[in-house]
């Protein structure tokens, strides 16, 4: 499979990002001023189960990282960016320290008051392995095996992500970065790891689909420009559309069963498709990648 080559620099001095931020040509300034924090507040929407969909898949693909050994006794995980309300963090917390009771869980935000907040909502949680503190892509000097940072660097500058990553992964953490829709329907997400992508996962909630290609809208911010011809992931695409519309005999037998046929195609045709149909079934398709 092609890998991903350098997209050329543009100007892009008069366009908002994502979260309305003004982008300059300049490079993305970190820094943010608030206990030597390095970002920028999210825009803090979030809602329950909203990322029901990668905690599941994390739990799966990263149980080597999150087992208690005798090195790593209490594996911690970031979530990076909780956003207005921690809903999201105590229930990653809760899903985690189920499967592994001696994990625990930091929730990070840039804004103070978002942080003084989730504190005082989670109290009878913190004794479960939950703390919050403040804190951006530095992590607030933690040393954690794993950091999910969903819905983060859509709001940056397509510039700023590879120096996003490897502060994240400067200890050695590995890095979840991806978006999904307001109620966690449809997502995407790439796993990085020293400071590069090594995977690309989609996820949605089936009967949400007309094709495939529908989740293009939700691609991390390393992805979502570059889906034009010529590109990998504009590729991976149409694959995965055409082996879709191929499948839809399947499809009297639910879009679980197109979504499996689907995904045994695409991995015939020699995309490097991971995992097994157990993860198919729940409506993911992780590739390596680049």
């Amino acid at each position: 499979m092609p890998r991903l080559a350098p997209k050329a620099p543009s100007d892009s001095a008069s366009r908002p990002n994502l979260a309305g931020v003004p982008v300059t040509s300049r490079p993305q300034r970190f820094a943010a001023g608030r206990a030597r924090a390095l970002g920028i507040p999210t825009r803090g929407t979030t809602a329950p189960n909203r990322l029901r969909r990668v905690d599941r898949w994390l739990l799966w693909a990263l149980a080597p990282r999150l087992r208690s050994t005798g090195t790593e006794p209490n594996p911690l995980v970031v979530d990076l960016g909780f956003g207005a309300t921690p809903v999201t963090t105590v229930e990653l917390a809760r899903r985690l320290t189920s499967r592994y009771p001696a994990a625990r869980v930091l929730g990070l935000e840039i804004d103070p008051e978002r942080v003084r907040a989730a504190q005082a909502a989670s109290a009878s949680e913190a004794s479960d392995g939950l703390r919050f503190a403040q804190g951006g892509f530095e992590l607030a000097g933690a040393s954690p095996v794993v950091v999910r940072a969903m819905n983060v660097l859509r709001q940056y500058d397509e510039g700023a992500v590879a120096a996003a990553w490897s502060a994240m992964c400067a200890t050695g953490a590995a890095v979840i970065d991806g978006t999904c829709d307001e109620i966690g329907r449809r997502a995407c997400w790439l796993l990085v790891e020293q400071g590069r992508p090594v995977s690309l996962t989609l996820a949605a909630l089936l009967p949400s689909l007309q094709r495939p290609s529908d989740l293009a809208e939700r691609l991390p911010k390393a992805l979502i420009a570059r889906n034009v011809a010529g590109e990998p992931i504009h590729a991976l695409l149409m694959t995965l559309d055409d082996a879709w519309a191929t499948a839809a005999g399947v499809g009297v037998f639910g879009p679980r069963q197109r979504w499996m046929a689907m995904a045994e195609a695409v991995r015939a045709q020699g995309w490097p498709v991971i995992g097994r149909r157990d993860r198919w079934r729940l409506g993911e398709l992780t590739v390596r990648w680049p």
